[in-house]
């Protein structure tokens, strides 16, 4: 296991799984200036890394992140510009191409609950509870709300919660199908570590392709989306795991990924 930390952003790194852990407790976790710019630094570090197919995202010390600190100071330049570079960020966890897990242990308000949703899965111990805070704080939501918000809840529910600006218990979150997953504050790891060990045994080039059609598919037309699915489905033929998933099938044991391409040794 290695452990780098850089400003408020904690890397820990344990096989193929990076934990970034948000490390600024005193603060609640929120994110000021020099802390998104640090987090798209760090992001932007594990897309490059060959090592790395799991990304959890989580915050320090009972608290995911409370959204973005306002009261630190913002560089001198033109608030679209300021958001440009906040928007940086989003994308880069976004399109992180890694499978990327919230582990939200406490509250998660404004781009805090944005940073949880925009990852692949979610999961949030019952004590925490979520927030798009923004009309509270004269503001309209950002960080990538208005697009996840809607496809995953729907376009009404996503109003109510959007224009409210109201608390959401994890619990509700989960009943609205705003998260995957719901737990007692003490299992959270271990739900996350259940999660983490099943997305493993899965085959990681076959991950990835589906993570981007799932992603594009909203916007693609059917046509498209099975056009994409074709694509996808020849990089497979080219990789080692569709003929290991073959070969495991036929002598009845698990399959062993690797996520490599080239023919495999019979």
């Amino acid at each position: 296991m290695s452990r780098a930390k850089v400003e408020a952003i904690t890397v820990e790194t344990h096989e193929s799984v990076a934990t970034l852990t948000l490390n600024r407790p005193e603060k609640r976790n929120a994110l000021n200036w020099a802390m998104w710019r640090e987090l798209l630094t760090t992001l932007r570090d594990l897309s490059e890394r060959t090592d790395i197919r799991i990304v959890i995202v989580t915050g320090a010390a009972g608290a995911f992140c409370s959204g973005a600190d306002l009261a630190d100071p913002l560089p001198d330049i033109h608030p679209y510009l300021q958001l440009e570079q906040i928007n940086a960020v989003m994308e880069a966890l976004h399109h992180i191409p890694k499978i990327t897990v919230a582990r939200v242990n406490g509250d998660a308000i404004g781009a805090g609950a944005n940073l949880a949703l925009v990852c692949d899965i979610t999961i949030a111990s019952v004590s925490s509870r979520f927030a798009e805070i923004f009309v509270r704080r004269g503001m309209s939501i950002d960080c990538g709300g208005s697009w996840i918000l809607p496809r995953l809840i729907g376009l009404h529910k996503a109003m109510e919660v959007c224009l409210t600006g109201s608390m959401i218990s994890a619990t509700q979150a989960a009943s609205l199908g705003l998260i995957n997953l719901c737990t007692e504050d003490d299992e959270l790891d271990g739900a996350v570590s259940d999660l983490v060990g099943t997305l493993l045994e899965g085959a990681p080039i076959a991950q990835l392709l589906t993570k981007r059609l799932l992603q594009d598919g909203a916007l693609s037309t059917f046509s498209q989306a099975l056009d994409r699915e074709a694509q996808a489905q020849v990089m497979n033929v080219g990789g080692r795991d569709l003929t290991e998933a073959r070969i495991a099938f036929a002598e009845r044991r698990p399959a062993v990924f690797t996520g490599e391409w080239g023919a495999v040794e019979q």
